[in-house]
């Protein structure tokens, strides 16, 4: 049987959904097929001729010992002239079955003309478990056990439908009723152990199996079957013992080899679960749960390419289960592919309303995407199915830091931590979101136990950031340091490296495209907005607290980090012909840009996007809004530098993760900022040493609003308590107060970092 949708997997994933691993025993389909010499009873619809009792025992006969094919032969022809007598469809359709033929139709046609004969409905009721037609076979086998309930093999198909159809419970009154009539159903022991599953009651769902195995002792699918209970019950070398012992048995049982994975899974040995996976998938190349845990496993590893493709075929192979859709989701997410990722969770959620992974993987996806209450309620639907669930309570954490509330964050970090001591993104929260002390020794003991055992690649890479920043707060810097390195080193791991030469192809190409020509064909369709206002410059150079500043003005709505340069002028710089001349495709830009970040900004003058890589494109958004205005943010190099190399930008921007990488790519920004210094005009572009900012607030903030074209405005002094969402790695600290201590940070570090010395004299190569 294939469990439908909804049941819980008897792979021991806890979770339901179509096609377990887990197998019941069936009874085999000869077995199953029942005929008896039985005439039509009383009732039955009328007959041409009634058959000879004899001759109908003959046919029976001709079944019983085998001869099937003459069996079929001889019925047929007496159903030319007697095609309606019940007892002769009933024979055709036995005949059939045990050749492996469609018999359905007889089936149905005998269950038709015998109203009365069970068997004729519970051969019905069988043939229609086999095709996992669950709610008519319910129905047949209903039929059947009303006219006969004491027949323990319709009593197991009926269970297996109930079970099938979301009622395990009741599949569970019915196996038991038929383990009452016969004790040694080897079928019902273990069907009734998979519904024990179905109700995450693992201790009886043993019990179950060990019956079966008393009956089948060399069952290499019951076997599997005890292995995943036994797992639930935390007897992990038992069920190893028993997975082991069915891949004995059953070398090419594919079952086996994924349930051997989720073992070594358990056990952190992620190499060899690889392993036991990749052979359980050579050998059914399309079982959804080996592609599903091999997926995790993968993504456990940082692999995350393969890891999202495995989850693609997946949905291919079985579009209905919603733990695909979900871990499809999940991947999306680690790609950025965030618009995708909320569509697959969605579709989980369609097939699985209560799932807390889904909803806490929505969260995530719509609180990147700037949704900040839609995200808060599907974590607050996560929260009200499971209550202490530690990554919903962690993840609210996450969306109050967002909005400044960071006495409550702390808070749901450390319930989360009650709830579960081993959820290494609480401790992650803890320390990214108030400065760490060393009285904080039960978090650091927390973290340093955490650090002792394998984890998953992001959650240790999660761990080693946070070591950093504590280490960092309390002054011990090359212990700081150290954990940094760790956790970048580790980074590498997800494969995305950074290309040099590709970098510095794009500066070459943007510079050859966006030049002063360029803007002049632009200008006679650009757009005279002034409403945007873009805050440019090197990640970590300042770029969230400017945003900050200037939307704690009533005029200003803050964006956030707004992706679309990047993606426009790939269009515009796609090799071939283009249908568009220059002024027009800008003018496209233009319009689409202003319907992205106008949807929310309601009646504000100005709109600010800060998203810090926008010094590549400053020239193309200069000619597509000639009237917006640029906001350059500079920090001392080695600052901007170091403060990347402690931020976990989880690989989005690769060149972080390595200080040579690091020097390369400032040099990059260094070329193309001063190209743009050349080209654009200087009422566009205010440079604000980040400095400068810190040691004197209020005269810079004044000049960049009188820049901006904006009054002034007192709360723009008080920007730390500006209600707002910030999403970014500096959420914590544009909720403080200015403060001049990160400038000069470097110096604490500087034995560590030869490779950025270089960046001190700008004019040596890079």
């Amino acid at each position: 049987m294939t469990p439908a949708r909804n049941q819980l997997c008897p792979c021991g994933s806890g979770k339901r959904f179509k096609h377990c691993c887990g197998r019941p025993v069936t009874a085999a389909p000869a077995a199953r097929a029942a005929v008896s010499a039985s005439v039509a009873a009383p009732g039955a619809m009328p007959v041409v001729t009634a058959p000879d009792p004899r001759l109908v025992g003959a046919l029976v006969s001709l079944v019983h010992h085998g001869h099937l094919q003459e069996a079929e032969q001889r019925v047929s022809a007496l159903l030319r002239t007697q095609p309606a007598e019940g007892v002769l469809w009933k024979v055709l359709s036995v005949a059939l079955m045990r050749q492996g033929k469609d018999a359905l139709p007889a089936l149905r046609r005998a269950a038709e003309l015998l109203p009365q004969d069970a068997e004729a409905h519970a051969n019905l009721g069988s043939a229609l478990h086999t095709r996992g037609q669950w709610d008519a076979a319910l129905g047949s086998l209903r039929h059947s056990l009303t006219l006969q309930p004491r027949n323990p093999e319709a009593l197991v198909e009926a269970g297996d439908a109930q079970r099938a159809l979301g009622s395990p419970r009741e599949a569970i009154i019915l196996y038991q009723e038929a383990l009452r009539l016969d004790s040694r159903r080897a079928e019902a022991h273990n069907n009734l152990g998979n519904a024990f599953l179905d109700l995450n009651q693992p201790g009886e769902a043993a019990r179950c199996y060990r019956a079966t195995l008393a009956l089948q002792p060399d069952d290499a699918l019951v076997l599997c079957n005890l292995g995943n209970a036994l797992r639930q019950t935390g007897e992990v070398g038992e069920a190893m013992t028993c997975t082991q012992r069915a891949i004995a048995l059953a070398p090419a049982l594919s079952m086996a080899h994924n349930n051997l994975g989720l073992l070594l899974a358990a056990r952190a040995q992620r190499a060899a679960a690889v392993a036991s996976y990749r052979e359980a998938l050579r050998l059914n190349p399309g079982y959804v749960e080996a592609l599903n845990n091999l997926g995790n496993v993968l993504r456990e590893l940082g692999e995350r390419r393969e890891a999202l493709a495995l989850y693609q075929r997946a949905v291919q192979v079985d579009p209905s289960r919603a733990d695909s859709h979900c871990n499809l989701g999940y991947a999306l997410l680690d790609a950025r592919r965030t618009t995708e990722a909320v569509a697959s969770f969605r579709s989980a959620l369609n097939l699985q309303a209560t799932s807390v992974p889904v909803y806490l993987g929505l969260a995530a996806a719509l609180r990147v995407q700037g949704l900040p209450a839609e995200a808060e309620a599907s974590c607050q639907s996560a929260l009200a199915a499971e209550p202490r669930s530690a990554g919903a309570l962690s993840l609210l954490g996450e969306l109050r830091a967002d909005r400044g509330q960071f006495a409550e964050a702390q808070e749901l970090f450390e319930r989360a931590i009650l709830v579960d001591p081993d959820f290494a993104p609480a401790y992650g929260g803890i320390a990214a979101h108030r400065r760490m002390r060393r009285s904080d020794t039960a978090w650091h003991e927390g973290t340093r136990r955490l650090l002792a055992r394998p984890l998953p690649l992001s959650e240790e890479i999660h761990l080693r950031y946070a070591l950093g920043k504590y280490f960092d707060d309390v002054g011990e810097y090359d212990e700081a340091f150290s954990s940094y390195q760790a956790a970048n080193e580790l980074t590498k791991r997800y494969g995305t490296s950074y290309d040099r030469a590709r970098l510095t192809q794009l500066v070459d190409r943007i510079i050859g495209v966006c030049n002063a020509a360029f803007v002049r064909e632009a200008r006679p369709r650009s757009c005279a907005s002034e409403l945007p206002v873009f805050i440019i410059g090197m990640p970590r150079s300042g770029t969230s607290l400017t945003e900050q500043i200037l939307a704690s003005h009533p005029s200003v709505f803050g964006a956030g980090e707004v992706r679309f340069w990047d993606r426009a002028f790939a269009t515009l710089a796609k090799p071939g012909p283009q249908s568009d001349d220059t002024s027009q495709a800008v003018a496209g830009m233009a319009r689409d840009y202003l319907e992205r970040v106008s949807a929310q900004a309601g009646a504000a003058l100005r709109i600010t996007d800060k998203m810090p890589a926008n010094f590549l494109y400053a020239g193309l958004m200069h000619a597509a809004f000639p009237r917006a205005r640029i906001i350059h943010m500079q920090r001392h190099p080695l600052d901007t530098c170091l403060s990347a190399y402690f931020q976990n930008f989880f690989n989005v921007s690769p060149y972080a993760n390595d200080l040579d990488n690091l020097a390369h790519y400032y040099g990059e920004y260094l070329r193309i900022t001063e190209h743009w210094r050349a080209m654009l005009p200087a009422a566009t572009l205010l440079e604000i040493p980040y400095e400068a900012l810190v040691a004197d607030q209020e005269g810079w903030t004044r000049r960049m609003l009188d820049f901006v074209g904006l009054p002034w405005e007192p709360k723009c002094l008080d920007f730390h308590q500006t209600d707002r969402v910030v999403i970014t790695a500096s959420k914590w600290q544009v909720r403080q107060p200015i403060s001049a201590a990160s400038a000069g940070r470097w110096r604490n570090y500087e034995k560590h970092l030869a490779p950025l010395q270089q960046l001190l004299n700008p004019g040596a190569p890079h």
